[in-house]
Order: structure tokens, then C-alpha cells, then sequence
């Protein structure tokens, strides 16, 4: 199978703008990832020169990159970044929501990947997340854990709808709309 990038506009857009990052903050307390990165774009060949670059001066230089390939449609295995060359390698035993950065004098960094997708809301949420020092909740727990909060939230949109076009109808404890007469009647008998 073959996979056709537009790489015009993302490439264009992803070289002007800042990568898109939270990172925890340099505690003793370890955790399961050292933050998130949200791309504009599936495109790993114009999204990691940007993420190595503002990773650089708190990190130091990311020489290797690692991925799972079922987010990404194309997995290079060079990236030019910065007169430098990224090598990048992809895994299936990867977690698919992680990106694996490492350096010969640093070390290694885990990063939630936020898909480029993803409404801001939910994105602001993960971001804060991934960044909370010693958590032990993986990449894919987060966005698991996101999906049923967009869910939550989509349900309580579609019922605040759902009463202003019903009139604004009351709901019993059970959830079944009440009508106006199963109400109690106030002290003074008025309804």
C-alpha cells in the first residue's frame, strides 16, 4: 500500500510556528512520561526539526527518535534538523501515543503524542496531564481517559440541548422527563 503526503502546507506551517509542548518540570519525582507534544500535522518529516529544536536547550541535542508507526502514515528514517541529521526508528510494541526522544549525553525522554486533530479544550487538558510530576498514568491510559471525558462532555452538551428544546422539561431521579403536574405542590397550593 501506498501512503501520499501533502507535505506543502504542513511542512510550510510546522517550520514557522513553535512546537506545541508541556514538560514536566524538573522534580525528583519520576513518572511515566516527561510530558506532551501536540503536531500540526502526521507529518514526521516537517513536525521533529521544530520538537528538536525547542527540546534542545532544556534537554540538549535529540539525536534519535522512536515511534510507533500506526499513528504516522510515513516513517522516515532520516530527518534533517538544524545541519543535523535525526535518525528515526518506528516499533509495533511501541505505545502508539508515545514518542521515545534520546541523546548520547542526556538520556531519554518520553512524550505523549496529542494527535494533531484534537480540539484545543481537550488538548489544554492532556498537555496538563502529561506534564504532572511522578504520574504513573501512560500515554494511553491519558488518552483513553480523555476519550470519556469528551464523551461526558458531548453527553451533557446533547441533554443542556435537549432541554432547550423540550421547554426547559424537568427530569425525575430516574432520568425520564416529568410533566408539570407530577411536581409537589408549594405550601399555598399554587402551581
Amino acid at each position: 500500500m501506498i501512503t501520499a503526503l501533502d507535505r506543502t502546507a504542513p511542512r510550510d506551517l510546522a517550520t514557522e510556528l513553535p512546537a506545541r509542548l508541556s514538560l514536566t518540570p524538573k522534580t525528583v519525582l519520576a513518572g511515566q512520561l516527561d510530558g506532551a507534544w501536540w503536531p500540526r500535522s502526521r507529518d514526521l518529516e516537517a513536525e521533529l526539526p521544530p520538537l528538536a529544536a525547542a527540546l534542545e536547550e532544556p534537554w540538549g541535542r535529540i539525536t534519535r527518535v522512536t515511534v510507533n508507526p500506526v499513528r504516522w502514515p510515513a516513517v522516515p528514517h532520516t530527518v534533517p534538523a538544524d545541519g543535523r541529521t535525526l535518525h528515526v526508528a518506528w516499533f509495533t510494541e511501541q505505545d502508539p501515543d508515545k514518542l521515545i526522544l534520546l541523546s548520547y549525553t542526556v538520556g531519554r525522554w518520553d512524550l505523549l503524542v496529542i494527535p494533531p486533530e484534537t480540539e484545543p479544550a481537550a488538548a489544554a487538558r492532556l498537555m496538563a496531564a502529561a506534564a504532572i510530576p511522578g504520574s504513573v498514568l501512560t500515554a494511553s491510559v491519558l488518552m483513553a481517559n480523555e476519550a470519556a471525558i469528551g464523551r461526558g462532555i458531548r453527553d451533557a452538551l446533547r441533554q443542556e440541548s435537549g432541554w432547550e428544546s423540550e421547554g426547559g422539561a424537568c427530569m425525575s431521579p430516574f432520568g425520564s422527563p416529568m410533566d408539570r403536574r407530577d411536581l409537589p405542590l408549594p405550601g399555598n397550593g399554587w402551581r
